[in-house]
């Protein structure tokens, strides 16, 4: 691009070198000034002029953001969900959005495996005992958790993480039940090694039960007090997808009630802020949204973010536009 014409882009908070150098490189960049989640009145004011968006899962991009600068062409979102941006309200003023899919698919995976492991063989509970001195002796019937191989796995979304964390699965030589919006082929379900369940099938059927459906008005609150009474005492809640898939409130009671035996949860219905009761208890590990955060992810997330902002302001359109802008 011509550096004297370089586009200006608001950036809401500083990405890993591999996105902040390519945006350096090709636009004219301002970038928030602290190393925080932009305030609202900050992000009003700093994409005002701007062609070019680039924002974090935590900034709320609606009509007002809009308004405030009609010149908008690109809002690239630093994520795989998209639900913190009104795309309608995008596509009708003509401005593109983007998100970084596939990217996060393993390390995410990978985290929904470290929750069902250690909620299930105890593991920050007891390094909390540990820590404490708690543990004075070893003894048969101290601390037993629940055994991971040949369990029955629920996954509720089968799309790229879904299927990841089914992989895996196979490997502990787990049954795999799942349930999702749409169904697989039967060639597909003998590819994954998966059976086909009803919501309430696989909650009743499922020693772990993971989450990985977007939030949407359908999926938001799907866990619930009916949902969790209808799992095993004995079976775990996982999830990495979205906060708002859960109703927190109802997890506490259930947790405090022992009607299933434990939740480890990297996302929250009110990030960061946490239902009251759920850190008190011992029967659920709390992940400070960890899902994508490796080096190796996060650093190609932002170069996908930047790469199609980049895309989007020379015409694009970029390979991950979500939306289809009414431009004239």
């Amino acid at each position: 691009m011509d550096t004297e014409n370089r586009p200006k882009v608001l950036v809401s908070r500083r990405l890993p070198k591999e996105g902040m150098n390519l945006l350096y490189r090709y636009c004219d960049v301002q970038l928030a000034v602290e190393d925080r989640v932009i305030t609202r009145t900050e992000l009003l004011e700093g994409v005002r002029g701007k062609q070019g968006l680039l924002s974090m899962i935590t900034d709320r991009v609606d009509a007002e953001v809009m308004d405030a600068n009609p010149q908008l062409k690109v809002i690239s979102n630093y994520a795989v969900g998209y639900d913190n941006i009104d795309v309608e309200e995008a596509s009708r003023r003509g401005i593109a959005v983007t998100n970084t899919p596939g990217v996060l698919t393993d390390a995410t995976a990978d985290m929904t495996w470290a929750l069902l492991m250690d909620i299930a063989r105890r593991v920050t509970e007891g390094d909390r005992v540990n820590r404490s001195g708690g543990w004075r002796e070893w003894a048969p019937m101290f601390m037993l958790g629940k055994e991971v191989t040949g369990s029955t796995l629920g996954i509720i979304g089968l799309g790229r993480i879904g299927k990841a964390v089914a992989k895996r699965a196979r490997g502990f030589n787990m049954q795999i039940l799942y349930h999702s919006r749409t169904r697989l082929s039967r060639e597909e379900e003998k590819q994954w090694g998966v059976e086909y369940r009803e919501l309430h099938e696989l909650l009743r059927e499922a020693d772990f039960v993971s989450l990985h459906a977007p939030s949407t008005p359908e999926t938001r609150g799907m866990i619930g007090r009916k949902e969790l009474s209808a799992m095993k005492s004995s079976a775990y809640l996982i999830n990495t997808a979205r906060g708002d898939l859960v109703d927190e409130k109802a997890l506490v009671k259930a947790l405090s009630q022992e009607e299933i035996a434990g939740a480890g949860l990297d996302v929250y219905e009110k990030e960061p802020r946490l239902a009251e009761g759920l850190k008190e208890s011992d029967r659920v590990v709390l992940a400070p949204h960890l899902g994508s955060a490796t080096r190796e992810t996060r650093g190609r997330m932002a170069e996908m973010a930047a790469q199609n902002l980049i895309d989007e302001l020379r015409g694009g359109p970029s390979d991950y536009r979500i939306n289809d802008p009414d431009r004239d």
